[in-house]
């Protein structure tokens, strides 16, 4: 499906809700505007949650990069050995 078939105004919504949850529950994802501007999207559960946690693990990368460039960081060997010797 091309991204200009998932833009759906908001009456297209109110008139098809069962379908269009039908059609998420597939992995599609729906653009809803108003008045012609965006305005929300309707996915998944499941999507969200995916979305949610690719971004904690975006995050996640973008603290490690911020404390090894403030020099917070140490080597895996290192850090592999000290978690063993924790053991």
């Amino acid at each position: 499906m091309h991204l200009s078939d998932q833009i759906k105004p908001i009456s297209y919504l109110k008139a098809n809700a069962s379908k269009m949850l039908s059609d998420i529950a597939e992995q599609q994802r729906y653009v809803i505007t108003q008045n012609g501007e965006a305005k929300a999207v309707l996915q998944s559960v499941k999507e969200f949650e995916r979305t949610q946690e690719t971004l904690a693990l975006l995050k996640l990368i973008a603290l490690g990069k911020s404390a090894i460039a403030e020099g917070k960081g140490e080597e895996a060997s290192a850090a592999l050995n000290r978690m063993r010797d924790g053991l």
